[in-house]
């Protein structure tokens, strides 16, 4: 067998230690209802082949305090909408932790400038210059993305880790919660996740992507907004507020 260098084995520490600490920061509430699906060592696996990539000198985004951002705004018992992403913005000071979402001065992606086009025209209200999407996550809706890390400047390189077995089970943990909710579903990635829902207790809007590829073909003009308020109200669910008025940057 082959010597292992001082360097890989300190490699090694520094991810497993980052794993370690990434692991503790996902919430108890959310880890609770995980029910350890997937186990804590399949979860401990994933994360150390994130701290894997960091301790080689590659960055990834969001940086390591940011990356369960989504399940700290918005805990299990105030989930009332899921938006699904594929993985977060590879570029520079793009990912926070929820889908489609920047932090100001951030310059908009295409797809998040897409959607807050659909909202003004969709609740005709309108949209700040200076804010994020926190103010839905603070009003329960889950901002999820399906790769919860990317490499930066590669979009995808994340997916073969094993991040969307335990996104998978976070949906099943909300689409199993008793009261209806809203699930917004753009893009053939996202409505993959329909059939772990229950379209008779909850609410479930599909649409195109809002990327500039596909927003034109089915997104924009669908009022998914207004739509899955109106599909609450008929399953007897107090509706969203959708406003992005003030608290715009996560504390």
């Amino acid at each position: 067998m082959g010597q292992i260098s001082v360097g890989r084995l300190g490699s090694s520490r520094l991810a497993f230690e980052g794993g370690n600490r990434m692991y503790a920061s996902i919430p108890k509430d959310w880890h609770a209802a995980l029910a350890s699906r997937p186990s804590d060592a399949e979860l401990a696996a994933i994360m150390a082949r994130v701290e894997a990539d960091r301790s080689a000198g590659i960055t990834v985004y969001p940086p390591r305090d940011q990356v369960f951002a989504a399940l700290h705004l918005t805990p299990l018992d105030s989930v009332r909408a899921v938006i699904v992403g594929q993985d977060p913005y590879h570029g520079p000071g793009q990912a926070h932790g929820l889908a489609f979402s920047v932090v100001p001065p951030c310059t908009r992606p295409p797809s998040l400038r897409n959607i807050l086009a659909e909202l003004a025209s969709d609740t005709g209200t309108g949209v700040p210059d200076d804010v994020s999407l926190v103010p839905w996550a603070r009003h329960g809706v889950l901002l999820l993305n399906t790769s919860l890390t990317v490499r930066a400047g590669t979009a995808g390189s994340h997916v073969p880790i094993g991040w969307r077995n335990l996104t998978t089970r976070i949906i099943e943990v909300v689409a199993a919660q008793p009261r209806p909710i809203a699930f917004l579903l753009w893009g053939r990635h996202a409505q993959a996740f329909a059939a772990s829902i229950d379209d008779r207790r909850h609410a479930v809007l599909c649409t195109t992507h809002p990327s500039p590829l596909s927003a034109r073909k089915g997104f924009l003009r669908s009022r998914p907004f207004t739509g899955a308020n109106a599909r609450l109200r008929d399953l007897g669910a107090d509706p969203i507020d959708w406003s992005l008025a003030a608290g715009g940057r996560p504390q």
